[in-house]
């Protein structure tokens, strides 16, 4: 709704709203990580350094996806590739999570870094990160929703449609705030959680799985250009994968949980 916080005097330099949500939301995820981090007796400098380059490989990736979701733009002029428009975009949020969880895992085997558990404690931040984050996108007017009728409709600017090119004829779904807050409620499920988690990796593994419900069904509600696959868009196919994954996991560690518990039993049992 408000592209530009303002411009800087005597430069005529935008300072984009998007921008300045985007960077809040980056400071007070790595904020709460480290917190986390430490209370599981995880080192908050590689905690941090982690934060830098999981930030630098998510908008890396988010780009590229964005590139293979609109290849018909990009794919025919590579100078958009390189243009500010591309450097301005939000890009696709699964893009940036998927080369960054990527990345994270290669670095925590080379720093000595236990995955599950360092994975648990990022796990929340990137969910109020995602939070404020969407908040940046209802201010620049991309990722916008379909047309509505509902007291829940907004309309755009005039400035955001030069941005993004998000419709201003009619009001539309705001799926930012729809996301924004789902993400507030799984951040808030995940801190929940970890007071009662029975093994490492439980909260990000429910994270995968939470947020892949929330997404596919927020998407139904989208419609701006975000490539199609299946007959679903290309965030509903990764969902899908990312449920499968999360219950998966989740089921798997549970089960090897269980049985060492059972088996620790048994060894009691037998020196008894």
């Amino acid at each position: 709704m408000f592209p530009e916080l303002f411009r800087i005097p005597g430069l005529d330099i935008p300072i984009a709203t998007y921008g300045v949500l985007l960077a809040i939301g980056f400071v007070l995820a790595l904020w709460a990580t480290a917190r986390l981090a430490e209370r599981d007796g995880l080192p908050k400098d590689r905690i941090y350094d982690l934060g830098l380059y999981i930030l630098a490989s998510s908008l890396i990736g988010s780009k590229l996806l964005l590139i293979v979701t609109e290849w018909n733009d990009y794919g025919s002029s590579w100078k958009k590739v390189f243009s500010l428009d591309l450097f301005r975009s939000a890009g696709v949020y699964y893009g940036g999570f998927l080369v960054a969880l990527l990345v994270s895992i290669f670095l925590m085997r080379r720093w000595k870094l236990p995955w599950r558990k360092t994975a648990d404690a990022f796990a929340p931040g990137v969910a109020l990160g995602h939070s404020i984050g969407r908040l940046g996108c209802f201010s620049a007017g991309c990722c916008w929703g379909k047309p509505t009728t509902s007291w829940l409709g907004v309309r755009f600017t005039a400035k955001a449609a030069e941005l993004t090119g998000v419709p201003i004829d009619h009001a539309l779904v705001p799926t930012q705030l729809i996301e924004a807050v789902a993400n507030l409620l799984i951040f808030g499920l995940l801190l929940w959680l970890r007071r009662r988690r029975s093994f490492d990796g439980q909260i990000i593994f429910t994270y995968l799985i939470v947020y892949a419900v929330a997404r596919f069904t927020i998407e139904f509600w989208r419609d701006d250009p975000r490539g199609e696959l299946l007959g679903m868009s290309t965030s509903q196919f990764i969902s899908i994968v990312m449920f499968i994954l999360g219950v998966s996991l989740t089921l798997y560690h549970r089960w090897r949980t269980r049985g060492g518990v059972g088996a620790q039993h048994d060894v009691a049992a037998q020196v008894s």
